[in-house]
């Protein structure tokens, strides 16, 4: 923290007239915040952007409006990417959610030290940023963490983790099932495709469990793991030209692990290298994913299925080095407000009953509000929503009084006035427990 300090006084100094350096601490590999254009047409018209490296090795961005609010919005982004950060990993992110500064929020978000998975490591990058800024341009009114996707769990995470440095959270089609909960159906997938299809892997491949994702030294590409699904499932052709037995498959294997079509590859890929860097790089090699005791259903013959799916156990210490690092307790103790289209091909809606019943388990309902959107992307929502969002939010953490969907409704279509995006909340929504769409394991993870 004391290195920042220094950072603070000279940033302190030059950002008075618009100075860019970069004076790299010899001992950390940190660099002070450098001043950098602002994307266009995103941010509005002089917005101060910065880009540096903290002292863990992750990159961030800053954005400030002209008009700033003295408010601060802390952004987990998603993934787990698997290709390693660089200085402007994060400057996407700013421009996806750009609807955040011209609300007047000043806006940091890291790149993570490393790529691949690790929720601690990233929360701890995550509060890394907002200790940052509060180094170089003063403690704000309030701190917003904001996290999207994956990046939802690392958020609720970095509160877990930092009491004290955050005044609320807003979370975007987030992975809220914690580590040991919202990974199954990637296993699942790989054991129902397989026995459908039989080539991932393929007979001349060395041989794995599916679990692990890839072979250990796994050299597949993505078009190689894309031409293989394609080979099966006809899935990148139009309807009328694939084969009766692969729309057969397809048609057995999307109704099993409730994945929708548009998604399906992306799946594959998730299930094949992201696994893999689970598995192989944070777990060491141990499975957290059991399937023995899973009745896999939907299918035109599913006692076939049954009878002939690959079948795996988790290793115990496997599962308790991922729920240590990835779980959520449900202790919240500030305003969250999670936001999440019903349709999301990627983070299924359910997840939001996963976490809503560990808050509720902890006392902390009175904490959550979940708004539901009759959306289908998970990358991004409406900007009018995510102006909501935080309208809604600063009125909630000011007044301590929590809102309901309608209210945010009618703040959500005030929004449109300066964003222009339509409104798509769904006030009476409420999703289904995560075991209508993912078979549910006992106890252990069998």
């Amino acid at each position: 923290m004391a290195s920042i300090g220094r950072v603070a006084l000279t940033l302190a100094a030059a950002s008075q007239f618009g100075v860019a350096f970069a004076n790299t601490d010899p001992a950390t590999g940190a660099s002070p915040p450098v001043t950098r254009p602002c994307p266009q047409p995103q941010t509005p018209q002089d917005t101060r952007c910065y880009s540096g490296r903290d002292a863990n090795g992750a990159y961030y961005w800053i954005a400030i409006p002209k008009d700033w609010n003295r408010l601060l919005v802390v952004h987990s982004h998603g993934g787990p990417s698997l290709t390693a950060p660089t200085g402007d990993s994060s400057l996407n992110d700013l421009k996806r959610f750009s609807a955040f500064v011209r609300e007047g929020y000043a806006w940091i978000g890291s790149s993570y030290r490393r790529e691949g998975f690790g929720v601690a490591a990233a929360a701890q990058d995550t509060d890394s940023a907002r200790a940052l800024f509060w180094d170089a341009f003063g403690k704000p009114k309030m701190t917003v963490l904001h996290g999207q996707s994956w990046g939802a769990g690392i958020a609720v995470r970095t509160a877990e983790l930092n009491p004290g440095g955050y005044d609320g959270i807003i979370l975007t089609n987030g992975v809220l099932g914690g580590g040991t909960g919202s990974y199954d159906f990637r296993a699942d997938l790989r054991a129902v495709y397989q026995f459908y299809c039989g080539n991932h892997p393929s007979p001349g491949d060395s041989p794995y469990p599916l679990w692990q994702g890839l072979a250990a030294a796994g050299q597949l590409t993505n078009a190689e793991l894309t031409r293989r699904v394609n080979d099966c499932t006809g899935v990148e052709l139009p309807a009328a030209q694939r084969s009766p037995e692969q729309s057969r498959k397809l048609r057995n294997i999307l109704a099993v692990t409730s994945i929708p079509e548009r998604a399906f590859v992306s799946h594959m890929v998730w299930s094949t290298f992201s696994l893999h860097d689970l598995v192989a790089r944070h777990l060491a090699g141990g499975n957290p994913f059991g399937n023995a005791d899973v009745v896999y259903s939907g299918s035109d013959d599913d006692a076939a299925l049954n009878r002939g799916v690959m079948r795996f156990s988790a290793d115990p210490a496997a599962v308790q080095k991922l729920s240590e690092d990835a779980d959520l307790s449900g202790k919240l103790d500030m305003p969250t407000l999670s936001l999440h289209a019903v349709n999301d091909p990627t983070a299924f809606v359910e997840l939001e009953n996963s976490f809503k019943s560990k808050v509720v388990a902890r006392g902390a309902e009175r904490h959550l509000l979940q708004i539901f959107t009759d959306e289908d992307n998970h990358q991004r929502l409406s900007n009018s929503e995510y102006a909501a969002a935080l309208r809604v939010m600063r009125d909630w953490m000011r007044t301590g009084r929590r809102p309901d969907p309608r209210r945010f409704a009618k703040v959500c279509a005030a929004a449109q006035r300066q964003h222009a995006d339509p409104c798509f909340v769904l006030t009476d929504y409420l999703p289904r427990p995560l075991s209508t769409r993912v078979p549910a394991r006992e106890p252990g993870r069998r």
